[in-house]
């Protein structure tokens, strides 16, 4: 189990989805300081989707088959 979330934080889809709930707990709070999560989350998936990788074809058509 250990080493099925560690290879799942691995992946960038974990992080952003991680990035995206806790964006939205921004909700919930005074609008101000939900403005400031809101654009901190966004600014934090912007900087995850530009220091990752993105897969090879070759790997994603392996992995799905």
């Amino acid at each position: 189990m250990f080493k099925y979330i560690l290879n799942r934080l691995t992946e960038r889809s974990t992080w952003l989805g991680l990035l995206a709930l806790a964006t939205a707990c921004g909700a919930t709070i005074e609008q101000a300081l939900a403005d400031q999560i809101i654009a901190a989350g966004m600014a934090a998936a912007g900087l995850i989707g530009i220091v990752t990788k993105d897969r090879k074809k070759e790997q994603e058509n392996h992995d799905n088959g």
